[in-house]
């Protein structure tokens, strides 16, 4: 699309990169219904990548909140210990429309952990408590585990079990979730005066603030080129010229040429084709993969250039996700209960908007649901 150049990003262009219109990889929808009707019906537990060394200068805190998004948690901590917001640490953001257990770093030195007693009226509590050498840092997550119910089904009910059965075994796409890009992804647009110097987008912004909307632009391009992929029918085979990441790593390497032994460990999971993380630097994919991640970003050259005058480095990300220990159940009163598990980084929105359609508090309308 070639109206990049616009001071405000258009109607059109919010369309075309709006989570409800990425395409499915296991067909069109089968149902449609509820979700987060209630805050428990989407419970979100986080498990570190590593075990509190119970001793140093730092407090951490596991906490399961309700109703309440990361950020003001961090905030409430905070205020109560007296440690300024900057310090605090957590792995990870986790929506306010769900219970969510996850873990927060306070630097409170030898001293007696305060009282955080006060918290319980507001939705919030504190589960344990561990001493630890230093900060939490984003991204210290080995997988987050998730228990959905989804409310209020219609549809072709009696399908489900075969497609849930074929997103077990060859996993769906791995999209960034909608929350990235903010309200009606009011995020893109701030990120787009940003990268273009349109409409004073870099302008009294934040250092966090900065970086919320260089992600989410990074984001909205990746899951362009996914698009594009699962289009194609490629998403989850690897083409000549891939990079190929290995599972539970961030680790890749080019694969100038597939053989059935490639092959095979993609389709066994132990491989993932991978997506751009768009940025400075040199291409990382060849051959034919190289044109196809050009022609679907040549709409967006203003946003690849202006990532690159912020510093980014091109990245990669994989293409596959492959929920983990994934069962369900159906419930009386046209209720699916969903449990699985996804690593760091990972959407369970993906996961769900293969199944259908969801109607959300925050949104009022039918369309694919967001995740922490």
């Amino acid at each position: 699309m070639r109206g990049m150049e616009s001071p405000a990003i258009s109607a059109e262009l919010t369309r075309l990169i709006g989570f409800e219109h990425l395409p499915r990889a296991h067909g069109p929808a089968l149902i449609h219904g509820r979700l987060r009707a209630e805050p428990e019906d989407f419970a979100v537990a986080e498990t570190l990548s590593f075990e509190p060394d119970d001793q140093g200068s730092h407090w951490l805190l596991q906490v399961r909140k309700t109703g309440a998004n990361t950020e003001w948690v961090a905030r409430r901590l905070a205020a109560l210990s007296g440690v300024a917001v900057r310090d605090i640490g957590y792995a990870g953001l986790k929506d306010r429309q769900a219970v969510a257990t996850q873990w927060f770093s306070l630097p409170l030195g030898e001293g007696p952990a305060p009282d955080w007693s006060p918290l319980v009226a507001e939705g919030v509590e504190v589960l344990d408590c561990r001493r630890h050498g230093r900060k939490l840092r984003r991204g210290a997550v080995a997988w987050n585990s998730f228990e959905l119910r989804l409310r209020e089904l219609s549809g072709n009910l009696d399908a489900l079990p075969a497609r849930l059965s074929a997103m077990a075994s060859q996993g769906v796409p791995n999209y960034f979730g909608p929350q990235r890009f903010g309200r009606d992804g009011g995020n893109l647009a701030r990120a787009h005066g940003l990268l273009t110097g349109h409409s004073g987008g870099g302008r009294r912004l934040s250092r966090h603030q900065r970086g919320l909307l260089l992600s989410a632009a990074r984001s909205a391009l990746f899951n362009q080129v996914l698009a594009r992929r699962v289009e194609l029918g490629s998403w989850n085979r690897a083409l000549p010229g891939e990079r190929l990441q290995l599972a539970g790593s961030h680790s890749h390497f080019l694969a100038e040429v597939i053989d059935d032994s490639i092959a095979g460990r993609v389709a066994s999971g132990d491989l993932s084709p991978t997506g751009p993380l768009c940025g400075t630097g040199e291409s990382l994919v060849g051959g034919e993969l190289a044109a196809l991640e050009t022609e679907a970003l040549v709409p967006w050259a203003g946003w690849i250039e202006g990532l690159g005058r912020a510093g980014l480095r091109a990245e990669r990300r994989a293409l596959i996700l492959r929920p983990q220990d994934l069962c369900w159940e159906m419930e009386e009163g046209a209720c699916l209960l969903l449990r699985f598990r996804l690593p760091a980084g990972a959407y369970a929105t993906s996961v769900v908007r293969e199944l259908g359609d969801w109607l959300e508090p925050a949104s009022g309308r039918i369309d694919a649901a967001s995740a922490p």
